[in-house]
């Protein structure tokens, strides 16, 4: 190691000149590019970074914000698509932000969101 730390020691001492030539003399020694490297990294990484795919959303949850005007319809809705109790059901459509579905397919979600607004209900797919 005293080798090394005496190298780093003897290189910090150089100009810029003088660190400038001593790449030059070392990439015609040993046959390579100091720059090449950096410039491969460079343009390997933006292109790379731009076209990752995006990762697609497979699971949705279907969120009641309101029952609406017709909250015996939205109820019974809830029920079909819960297998809810009506003591449950009639507490979820009283509840603003509850979570009518969770975890389910975007189909799933679709068709249940198309049902309690029929219904009157205001409903978010998230």
């Amino acid at each position: 190691m005293a080798n090394l730390e005496k190298l780093i020691d003897e290189l910090s001492g150089l100009t810029v000149l003088e660190a400038a030539e001593l790449v030059k003399m070392l990439e015609e020694k040993w046959g390579v590019s100091a720059a090449a490297p950096v410039a491969a990294v460079a343009a390997a990484a933006g292109p790379a970074a731009a076209a990752e795919p995006v990762e697609e959303k497979t699971e949705f949850d279907v969120v009641l914000k309101d029952a609406g005007p017709k909250k015996i319809e939205t109820i019974k809705v809830i029920r079909q698509l819960t297998n809810l109790g009506l003591v449950e059901a009639k507490t979820m459509a009283e509840t603003a932000g509850a979570k009518v579905l969770t975890a389910v397919s975007k189909e799933v979600a679709a068709d249940a969101k198309s049902k309690l607004d029929a219904a009157g209900a205001v409903v978010e797919i998230a």
